[in-house]
């Protein structure tokens, strides 16, 4: 469940933030040598390492919930 938030939170960015780019594709030819703004091989690598950071990010709080006792927890509210 902690997991699954946290890729979907990604996924929303991920989301608004891929269309934004190729609105964006002319600032960013005009910045970067050598570049296209619309690269597919820059956005896929960035959007590739966006989730391999949220999915980290979600690792560590997913592990400890799923390490918990449920009745030790209910206890302690």
């Amino acid at each position: 469940m902690v997991l699954r938030t946290t890729l979907c939170l990604a996924a929303v960015g991920l989301a608004l933030g891929v269309p934004l780019v190729w609105f964006a594709t002319r600032y960013v030819e005009t910045q970067l040598f050598g570049l296209r703004g619309g690269d597919p091989v820059s956005i896929a690598s960035a959007v590739l390492l966006l989730l391999a950071v949220a999915v980290a990010s979600g690792a560590w709080p997913a592990w400890r919930a799923s390490r918990l006792d449920p009745m030790v927890s209910l206890r302690q509210e």
